[in-house]
């Protein structure tokens, strides 16, 4: 077995459970049976790297077309581990170091291009005892909710929120509810005993977190949060990485919202229809005229939890007949969201340390439109709009370093470099003028050659096996200076190289790559600053998915 075979070997023992995607060079590559599920689920042509009857199948896909075959697997119900290159091949000693970075399944996707920006996409987990806790969470935006219920509301909670995914006991008694579209996940005992519940709350929320979000670990809300600490622990061994953007756990208070159970949820259609199960056609799908995602999720998330507070359905109304009274505001408004983007998903992806350049640039595009939003609700007399105006925060330092460094139109590679302004980094322009713009440097250096050797047929060239040099003719070879070092000998000419000119070429030569180097070092210092204003963004992100609905 190759050292890279048995390094594949080790990372799929790690995911037994999971199709393994193997990073090598430019492709994604899958061999023996996950191959053979590969190649007939993806429709991919099934090879192998040996000769003879005994060669492990092979079948592969390029790496730039992951999301895409990403989508395919999931929705034939598999779990993917996607095992990356953690190491530049060009600077690796040996076999390029490989580890898994992520493991995908339905209810942990946070790829755009996989997720219905309208719907939520929710991930939740069952403690079925009596009171029974459940716990959900859309990892895209980091909502996180928990809650106890009888032990038989449980299916009617699991179809109002429609995940994705559901983690469940594999000891518990009772089986899980079968439902549409929800792939259930069997997970150890120990992952929902209260002994394995503190340790991993605490070490997301802080010791005294839970009580200041309202839970009491000791009375009922116990199975609430063993629910919620099986879940981060899931996310802890899927993700790979650090969940910030989780920050709180929001306790979910019976009697707040209209209770429905399962069979009057469905027979109203209020989110599907009853005989296909699709969004079109049901109550949702009617009066949905949201402009941004994170209104349209919002409008679901209001559908399915209908309050019951006087008051506060009073003050959502008052809101509603003021933009209803004043069209103009309400056509304004909508006209500025519809620039909006995603801003809740936007956040997830950049403190998970998954988004690209492209993501950044649209966070400054989507803070470009609050002042208008402000100013169109100047006049606004309902008390939440007022308080919307208010709160609605454009970040201008943050808005103006990022609309400064970044184009308009960014790639969603920040390792392949070309989303920094001209004129941002003095340095990055030095190197970026170095890397294309050589042949102005060329041609001056060699009319200095030439004015100052009096040679009139002196060259400059390039080639790659010797890189650059300077060419004499042997007429001329008598007027060649001190600091010319021959390089190689011609038929008719020699060739020289000088300390300047070997300078230059050092430079020239690595230029083009410390350039990305350094635009990718600018995109890190861009992402870490934006963090510093995730709480105000996190704020008007929700303000805006409100004022949309």
């Amino acid at each position: 077995m190759t050292p890279m075979m048995r390094q594949y070997m080790e990372a799929k023992r790690a995911c037994p459970d999971a199709l393994l995607l193997f990073r090598m060079g430019d492709f994604y590559e899958l061999f023996y049976d996950d191959a053979k599920i590969a190649a007939q689920t993806l429709n991919l042509t099934l090879t192998s790297r040996d000769k003879g009857d005994n060669a492990p199948p092979m079948a592969g896909f390029p790496h730039h077309q992951l999301e895409s075959y990403l989508a395919k697997l999931l929705a034939a119900g598999f779990r993917v581990a996607v095992c990356d290159q953690v190491e530049d091949p060009k600077t690796a000693k040996g076999l390029v170091r490989r580890e898994i970075t992520r493991i995908v399944t339905a209810g942990t996707i946070t790829d755009e291009g996989l997720l219905d920006p309208k719907e939520p996409n929710y991930l939740a987990a069952v403690v079925p005892n009596d009171p029974a806790g459940i716990a959900w969470i859309d990892l895209s935006t980091g909502r996180f909710f928990a809650g106890v219920f009888p032990p038989g509301q449980i299916a009617d909670e699991l179809v109002r929120l429609s995940p994705a995914e559901v983690l469940w006991p594999e000891d518990a008694p009772l089986a899980p509810p079968s439902l549409d579209g929800m792939v259930v996940t069997r997970r150890p005992a120990w992952a929902f005993t209260p002994a394995h519940t503190q340790p991993i709350l605490e070490r997301q929320f802080g010791q005294q977190a839970l009580e200041g979000f309202g839970f009491d670990p000791q009375g009922d809300d116990a199975v609430a949060l063993s629910a919620a600490a099986a879940i981060l622990d899931y996310l802890n061994e899927t993700q790979r990485t650090s969940l910030p953007h989780i920050e709180r756990l929001l306790r979910y208070q019976a009697g707040t919202f209209l209770e429905i159970d399962e069979s009057t949820w469905r027979s109203l259609e209020i989110t599907r229809t009853l005989r296909d199960n699709r969004r079109e056609g049901s109550l949702l799908w009617v009066i949905d005229r949201t402009v941004t995602a994170m209104g349209g999720r919002l409008l679901v998330d209001w559908l399915t939890n209908p309050l019951t507070d006087r008051a506060a359905i009073l003050r959502r109304q008052e809101a509603v007949i003021e933009l209803l009274n004043a069209p103009k505001v309400c056509e304004n408004v909508r006209h500025i969201l519809a620039k909006v983007h995603d801003l809740e998903r936007l956040l997830g992806r950049i403190t998970t340390g998954r988004c690209t350049p492209r993501d950044l640039a649209s966070v400054a595009r989507t803070l470009r439109q609050i002042p208008g939003l402000k100013e169109s609700l100047a006049d606004c007399l309902s008390a939440r709009l007022a308080e919307i105006a208010q709160l609605l925060d454009p970040c201008p330092e943050l808005e103006a370093r990022l609309s400064a460094a970044l184009t308009e139109q960014c790639p969603l590679s920040a390792t392949e470099g070309g989303f920094i302004r001209e004129g941002y980094s003095p340095e990055l322009d030095e190197l970026r003028q170095l890397a294309y713009g050589g042949k102005q440097w060329i041609a001056e250096y060699q009319a200095r050659e030439i004015q100052r050797t009096g040679i009139p047929s002196l060259k400059v060239g390039y080639n790659k096996v010797f890189g650059y040099y300077i060419e004499v003719t042997n007429t001329h070879r008598e007027k060649v200076p001190p600091d010319y070092f021959r390089k190689q000998t011609l038929k008719n000419a020699e060739r020289y190289i000088t300390p300047e000119l070997k300078e230059y070429e050092e430079k020239v030569l690595s230029a083009d790559e410390r350039a990305k180097q350094l635009e990718y070092q600018i995109f890190i210092e861009l992402r870490d600053f934006l963090l510093q204003f995730r709480g105000s963004l996190q704020q008007t992100a929700g303000l805006l998915a409100e004022l949309d609905v």
